[in-house]
């Protein structure tokens, strides 16, 4: 599904390379990750709304392109997209298992990733997870499903094929920890009766612009851009109009 927008917003000293890296057929091809409600939203219309739909329409603006923006259910569909040609820019969790085919701006933002466990478990914090026996269900090729696949020395991955599978499986005691963004966690808290939140976090994610590896000058345009979104608390404001809980604006290097 896609849905292609003209922003009649004409910028003056657009080079033309920065329009021909990024937006090589003439618009600016967006990957939208539906599965990650902090950024992207659905209405019932199917019209996508979020931080990450200001985003990107703030960059076609800053390219005077139309905007397309193509809708993925799941981020891992959106990386495996990368040297398909089938998008031109992206917002995903930075991580190194994808930087092989997905170069990153700059972090934008921040977002604490931890763990749920059942009440009577005797963890208090997301640092004791990782045990031997241990059980964690999370989203495959989630960020924070790929940073735990690098670094768990003791538990185990057991993978779902969404944050919504996790959640079953924890329900029906089949794993021992569900692992996920805390802001999700803490808003799934009522579908989880015998679980708790663990204090801490496992990880902070960062969120930033991915182009397909090999875009260098598309990478550049979006390094300086980001720079720009966050002098001027683009990023800020467009989480506070939306009011998201839990996902938090990178501050510009000049406030403390």
């Amino acid at each position: 599904m896609s849905a292609l927008l003209k922003l009649n917003h004409p910028v003056q000293g657009i080079a033309m390379n920065a329009q021909q890296a990024l937006a090589p057929t003439g618009k600016l091809r967006a990957g939208m990750n539906i599965g990650n409600t902090l950024f992207t939203r659905q209405n019932e219309a199917g019209e996508l709304f979020g931080v990450s739909v200001d985003l990107m329409q703030e960059l076609a603006k800053s390219l005077d392109v139309p905007l397309e923006l193509l809708v993925y259910q799941q981020p891992g569909q959106v990386a495996d997209d990368a040297l398909n040609d089938k998008w031109d820019v992206a917002i995903l969790a930075i991580e190194k298992t994808r930087a092989k085919t997905i170069i990153f701006s700059p972090g934008m933002t921040e977002i604490e990733a931890g763990y749920v466990v059942q009440q009577n478990s005797s963890f208090e914090l997301a640092d004791q997870v990782d045990s031997i026996g241990i059980k964690i269900a999370a989203p495959e090729k989630a960020g924070y499903e790929r940073y735990l696949m690098t670094t768990l020395k003791n538990a185990s991955i057991v993978h779902t094929q969404n944050f919504a599978g996790s959640l079953e499986l924890f329900n029906q005691n089949q794993v021992d920890a569900v692992a996920g963004l805390k802001p999700n966690l803490i808003e799934s808290m009522h579908l989880l009766p015998t679980g708790k939140l663990l204090q801490g976090n496992f990880m902070t994610v960062n969120h930033g612009f991915s182009v397909p590896l090999g875009r260098v000058e598309a990478a550049a345009y979006l390094e300086k851009f980001v720079k720009q979104l966050i002098e001027k608390s683009f990023v800020d404001s467009s989480i506070k109009k939306h009011q998201i809980i839990g996902l938090t604006a990178i501050k510009p290097l000049h406030n403390p």
